[in-house]
């Protein structure tokens, strides 16, 4: 199987859960991290699953799953262990042509869910393409020993700078001569090492005075 790699924006989409033990609650609580609306439909609820209900942030149906709780859906995901019940989501949502992921069952997936590395807007996906979660998660762990806070700071200040220079000049390609002189100056490395003086320098020799790090982002912890 050859999958197309896709960061999907579900923010404010209706997205659909059956099951809600240790493995849903964790796929419940990555999709609410993302601002996705969540609809959970369960007999039983972890306590975490329970909070949630209490604090309004999931829509909670404690009852057997239905074809009908997928209408409307963006996304679904099965984390049951009934194999009869996870097929029967799987055909139902495909026959609705919506995404669906069954939890530890390729099969009956028409998605999969990478071991992921957050660092801020740094989003680093590892798929071994079904074949083995246990060394996705392993690269996964070498991997956050490699990228630390300073990646999610760069990106913050980056960004900033972006939005800055777009405000007074809309040609994208003008500014990538200066990123490049940003990172190629060492930029990551003075934020990682804590060089405020020397990243300011950095900021002004490159972008022009008026350019450094409380003018971009204010106190920001970190930078």
């Amino acid at each position: 199987m050859s999958y197309y790699p896709i960061n999907l924006n579900i923010a404010g989409r209706r997205c659909v859960v059956v099951g809600a033990g240790a493995v849903g609650t964790r796929k419940i609580n990555g999709l609410l991290a993302c601002g996705a609306m969540v609809t959970v439909v369960s007999v039983d609820a972890t306590p975490c699953v329970q909070s949630l209900v209490q604090d309004g942030d999931i829509i909670y149906h404690g009852r057997a799953y239905r074809q009908k709780d997928l209408e409307g859906a963006f996304l679904v995901i099965g984390a049951t262990n009934n194999e009869t019940l996870n097929r029967q989501i799987y055909e139902d949502a495909e026959k609705r042509q919506l995404l669906c992921n069954i939890a530890d069952q390729p099969a009956l997936c028409n998605f999969i869910l990478p071991a992921v590395v957050r660092r801020g807007d740094l989003v680093i996906a590892i798929s071994t393409s079904g074949k083995s979660p246990a060394f996705a998660k392993k690269m996964r762990r070498d991997l956050e020993g490699i990228y630390g806070r300073e990646y999610a700071d760069i990106l913050e200040l980056v960004g900033a700078i972006r939005k800055r220079l777009l405000a007074v000049d809309h040609a994208p390609e003008a500014h990538k001569p200066l990123f490049n002189a940003l990172i190629d100056g060492g930029v990551l490395e003075m934020i990682r090492d804590g060089r405020h003086l020397a990243l300011d320098a950095l900021l002004a020799d490159v972008l022009g005075a008026g350019y450094n790090r409380k003018s971009l982002l204010g106190d920001v912890e970190g930078l």
